[in-house]
């Protein structure tokens, strides 16, 4: 009977297609219901500014969503992916701090460090480490 190598890692294009999702569903959110997005992470004073990033959140998750799963498709989701993980992460980590937004943004810190994590544990390079190749 043949075994097959457990996986070191999460697939690149399922890192995409997962994060895709979570960014479409919680970009939506505050454009659907900005009442019930406010009562998690309170009253906002220009609702336009979050309705905004909404948009634009799920415009980011819907385009990875769609991106093609060759390798120059998941790249192209990669970079979104990051990119927003880390705007997301560092605006929580600056303005929680300051009160300028809740600490329950804190919880969306997380989440975000944890696409980061996702995207490192898919990543080439990380791979060959923990296969034990070089590091190119």
């Amino acid at each position: 009977m043949l075994r097959s190598r457990p996986r070191s890692g999460p697939r690149p294009v399922d890192v995409a297609r997962a994060q895709g999702l979570f960014n479409l569903v919680g970009g939506l959110w505050p454009l659907l219901s900005l009442r019930t997005f406010e009562q998690v992470y309170g009253p906002k004073a220009d609702g336009w500014l979050q309705k905004t990033s909404g948009g634009l959140l799920a415009s980011a998750g819907l385009s990875m969503l769609l991106a093609d799963p060759g390798p120059e498709g998941v790249r192209h989701a990669r970079r979104t992916g990051i990119g927003t993980a880390l705007t997301f992460l560092a605006v929580d980590l600056v303005y929680v701090p300051r009160r300028r937004i809740p600490a329950t943004y804190l919880m969306d810190a997380a989440k975000e460090a944890a696409w980061l994590a996702a995207w490192w544990k898919a990543s080439p390079a990380c791979r060959k480490r923990r296969a034990g190749g070089r590091r190119t």
